[in-house]
């Protein structure tokens, strides 16, 4: 299939345009059947799945979409083995299910089958491996329970010491005694998923209108500023939907959150002998906890993960602390060869979860590693619905649960969920090869969609070639047509939302402050506002 020209742009591209037109309409007083506030992974699968039932829907972001902890996850569309280690079989059986949803279905493009192995040295306890046989032959039963096709995800099996070192050749050999192999999805990028679900919702015609804070919310709406000109607008809606994650109190107090951070360490590929599956190692002392390193497409491996209480002010942007990445490296190294050092680390990133505290925790404090992942949907008094805890993998079935309680709460007629079998823009095969004059790097970016970005080239083919050529760039390149489909079509207003949460460039500091000026000239000969 050869490029195709791309100039009829879709009714779902989001565009500053588009913006300002949907922004306009809704301060007019047109009253929507739902409005959803907050534009991470949550918010934009309640626009979906409103908007697909029929509903029409505004969305209302106070910064950016996938702004928030939606960006900072570990990459992972996980089955709930964690969980299971916990016992929380309920949060493992719904991520189990989310998960084949996600990879067959909604969004298969974005998600690849990644091995993961566990090793067993001479002297890893007995318990400890018989509680690892046990808890993957309790994920298999899911995976089975869950109807996961084995062509998207196989079963876990033994390996041999040999085998263990083929995967993870930076392995330390001396007493490996052989080792473990499960299956999990992988999010080539958690961002991208949440301008996907967006995109959707706006196909279906749902207003998306980011950087536009709700500053006041009632049964009957919201009053939202403006943060691009600082004016004030009411929205008019007959239900009313929070979906802030981590800042939830800010607008709905009576629920009780709690925050723990998860920070992660981006490695050079080589530290760990370009591992082709992902190392996950016991962290010493702790029951059901686990460190891992997981290999990206063509990128950095992450490695991680931390589960520290927060306090305090939410920031905007979390940042790990030093010993937090120490921490990190120590327990991955107890299993390598070579002990990973400071040198290894590309960069570093953190994230916020926002956990539902138990009703009425008894004893001593939880520890936030042993709260669970359910989310909760809590109707305040006035009416509006909030959706708060869950996890990146759960989303569809959080806006699902949210979706059918405000259409309850509001007396309104909605259509059943549809969501389960709806992909995204974009979903195809995980596998699909690229169309002729495609660039695979876009085809693992955008799925379907890569044609049409390609085609933003054909006045210009200088915007197909990579933007830091010859480089010792890490992930996926970017090019001038990711730039041009960022302003485009997909709703970035500044450099940062390109680089930040369009391509994920600035996870890597170098890679962003190589191509940040060029990517600031492309964004501002589309549209000059950018900054």
């Amino acid at each position: 299939m050869p490029i195709t020209d791309p100039r009829t742009a879709p009714a779902y591209d989001l565009t500053r345009e588009r913006r300002a037109r949907e922004r306009d309409e809704l301060a007019a007083g047109e009253v929507v059947d739902v409005l959803v506030i907050g534009g991470g992974a949550t918010g934009a699968g309640v626009a979906l799945d409103a908007a697909s039932r029929g509903l029409s829907v505004a969305l209302v972001e106070a910064h950016d979409l996938a702004f928030g902890t939606s960006r900072w996850s570990s990459k992972l569309v996980h089955g709930g083995l964690r969980y299971l280690a916990h016992g929380d079989v309920a949060v493992a059986w719904e991520s189990a299910v989310e998960r084949r949803y996600l990879m067959a279905t909604v969004a298969p493009h974005l998600i690849r089958a990644l091995p993961h192995v566990i090793p067993a040295f001479d002297d890893t306890p007995a318990r400890e491996r018989a509680l690892v046989r046990a808890g993957l032959g309790a994920a298999d039963a899911l995976r089975i329970a869950a109807r996961t096709p084995t062509g998207l995800l196989g079963r876990s099996r033994s390996l041999s010491a040999d085998r263990v070192a083929e995967l993870i050749p930076g392995i330390d050999r001396s007493g490996l005694a052989g080792g473990s192999l499960h299956w999990d999805g992988q999010l080539l990028d958690d961002a991208r998923l949440v301008i996907s679900v967006a995109r959707t919702a706006a196909r279906h015609g749902a207003r998306i209108v980011t950087r536009a804070r709700a500053v006041e919310v009632t049964s009957e709406g919201a009053r939202a500023r403006d943060l691009l000109d600082g004016g004030e607008f009411d929205i008019r809606a007959r239900s009313v939907i929070l979906a802030t994650g981590v800042w939830t109190a800010e607008l709905d107090p009576t629920i009780g959150l709690t925050t723990s951070r998860g920070s992660h360490a981006l490695l050079r590929p080589m530290a760990l002998g370009y591992p082709r599956a992902a190392l996950t190692v016991a962290v010493p002392g702790e029951r059901g906890r686990y460190a891992f390193a997981l290999p990206t497409v063509g990128g950095p491996v992450i490695a991680g993960i931390t589960d520290i209480p927060q306090s305090g002010p939410v920031p905007d942007v979390p940042v790990p602390d030093a010993a937090e990445i120490s921490d990190i490296l120590a327990w991955l190294s107890a299993a390598l060869e070579q002990p990973l050092t400071p040198a290894d680390v590309l960069g570093t990133y953190a994230g916020l979860r926002p956990l539902v505290l138990p009703d009425a925790p008894d004893g001593d404090p939880l520890r936030t590693d042993d709260i669970s992942r359910r989310h909760l949907v809590a109707r305040r008094d006035d009416g509006v619905v909030t959706i708060a805890g869950g996890k990146l993998t759960t989303y569809r079935r959080m806006a699902q649960d949210a979706v059918d309680m405000a259409a309850r709460v509001a007396g309104l007629v909605a259509a059943p969920c549809r969501t389960r079998e709806l992909g995204v823009v974009g979903a195809q095969p995980y596998r699909t090869p690229a169309p002729t004059g495609v660039p695979l790097s876009l085809v693992r970016r955008y799925g379907a969609e890569a044609p049409r970005v390609a085609a933003r080239a054909l006045d210009m083919p200088a915007l197909l070639e990579p933007l830091d050529a010859g480089a010792d760039a890490h992930g996926i390149p970017l090019r001038g047509v990711d730039v041009v489909h960022a302003v485009t079509a997909e709703g970035a207003l500044s450099v940062d939302d390109i680089l930040d949460r369009r391509t994920r460039v600035s996870l890597i500091p170098v890679d962003a402050a190589r191509v940040r000026t060029r990517v600031a000239e492309i964004a501002q000969a589309l549209d000059p506002a950018i900054h």
